[in-house]
């Protein structure tokens, strides 16, 4: 029995990241003598065991055939004469294909190494292509590693899109499609996820609201960079420079969804858009399973950003409202992911990057002037029933006369 240290957790060490988690691979072994040394047995499709103090992870070494369409269309082999090279060939990229041994050495079939000193994302074999999945976690390590100057093979780049048109993608079920997007919302860089998605054309078959918007049209005046897919994708750069909340991230990356379905005489200006977006951002969170706080900021997000961008225009009515609709009284976090969200929009066009957007602090100042009016005053006014609502909203709208004030001195 032989055991290595594989995949990711060499990879990171060799470039220098503390590994989160470690997988290993023991060769030559069989369940029953795992198990005899007191490892638990995890494994549903293949031989997995949990180290009986660890409890990380060990895999039986194994070879895997295509036997049907998607990530779990395969025959696993696992034997006590699987070598390790075997293996590692079934991996996904040369980086996650190398193995450390016990005494620390290095075991690297397919160049693995050299592909991580020039920033290479290169599948290991034409297998690649068996595995729909593996299309959306090349495009998640691109998101990880893009800061660190990575960049995607020209020929497994090829084989991605060999893979879209041949219709694979198409096996892949909802909540993976979300895992792996989820996962790239807590990258450096989620804007490269979505950019690598439509480089190979995954992007128009799993998400084609966002596919949309490339080639659509806006004012040059306030979007200088013109096209709403490649706004889409500035915004998303910003959001991540801006938090690393990825509920925030979503919902930004998809605040202009709206846009395309913008009638072509209409254009550039795009009329009501964050209405029309808000039954797309539903439609496609619902069909990819997006947890519910995803969602629900996502669709506030949709709907708002045109109002906190037009803020010192708004009367005081107007805000209360915003603020009513955000539900910002039960959750006071919201007005702030709002601001930020619309922060990276401002800040996602060109030219805007480095450009002042006070409307996030004046926002987050009209809910804190608000939130002072107490409801029971009101109510010791003899006030009653649903007539409470609406001489709450009076006052609250009220109070933000010198804020209103100031804001459009500032916008004159």
């Amino acid at each position: 029995m032989q055991i290595y240290l594989v995949g990711g957790a060499v990879r990171d060490q060799l470039l220098g990241i503390a590994a989160k988690d470690k997988d290993w691979v023991v060769v030559g072994a069989t369940p029953e003598a795992m198990l005899a040394q007191g490892y638990q047995t995890v494994g549903q499709d293949f031989p997995v065991f949990l180290h009986p103090k660890t409890k990380e992870e060990y895999a039986l070494a194994r070879t895997e055939r295509k036997s049907g369409h998607g990530y779990k269309g395969f025959i696993c082999y696992s034997a006590p004469d699987v070598t390790l090279e075997e293996d590692l060939l079934r991996r996904d990229l040369t980086i996650n294909a190398m193995a450390q041994a016990d005494d620390g050495s290095l075991i690297d079939p397919y160049g693995g190494q050299q592909d991580l000193k020039q920033g290479i994302l290169r599948h290991v074999s034409a297998a690649f292509s068996e595995d729909p999945l593996r299309v959306l976690r090349v495009a998640r390590f691109a998101a990880r590693f893009a800061h660190l100057g990575f960049t995607i093979a020209d020929e497994t780049l090829q084989l991605m899109r060999q893979m879209g048109n041949a219709g694979e993608l198409n096996h892949l079920t909802a909540e993976r499609v979300w895992q792996e997007w989820q996962r790239a919302l807590t990258t450096p860089s989620p804007e490269v996820f979505l950019q690598v998605l439509r480089d190979c054309g995954a992007l128009a078959i799993l998400l084609p609201e966002m596919d949309a918007l490339f080639g659509v049209p806006q004012s040059a005046s306030s979007h200088p960079e013109i096209d709403c897919g490649v706004h889409m994708l500035m915004v998303a750069k910003q959001a991540a420079k801006l938090t690393d909340d990825p509920c925030i991230r979503f919902a930004a990356q998809l605040h202009d969804l709206g846009k395309g379905l913008t009638a072509a005489d209409a254009l550039p200006r795009h009329p009501e858009h964050e209405q029309a977006g808000v039954a797309l951002v539903k439609n496609l969170c619902q069909r990819i399973k997006v947890p519910a706080q995803y969602r629900d900021l996502a669709l506030q997000v949709c709907a708002l950003h045109g109002q906190v961008h037009q803020l010192a225009h708004l009367s005081g009515e107007a805000i209360i409202a915003l603020l009513n609709q955000l539900d910002a009284w039960r959750k006071p976090e919201r007005v702030a992911q709002l601001a930020i969200a619309c922060s990276a929009d401002h800040a996602g066009r060109l030219g805007f990057e480095n450009e002042p957007y006070p409307q996030a602090t004046w926002l987050k100042q009209a809910f804190e002037l608000a939130a002072q009016v107490d409801v029971q005053m009101i109510i010791a006014q003899g006030i009653k029933g649903a007539a409470i609502r609406d001489a709450l909203n009076t006052k609250r709208a009220q109070v933000l006369a010198p804020l209103i004030e100031s804001m459009q001195a500032f916008k004159a």
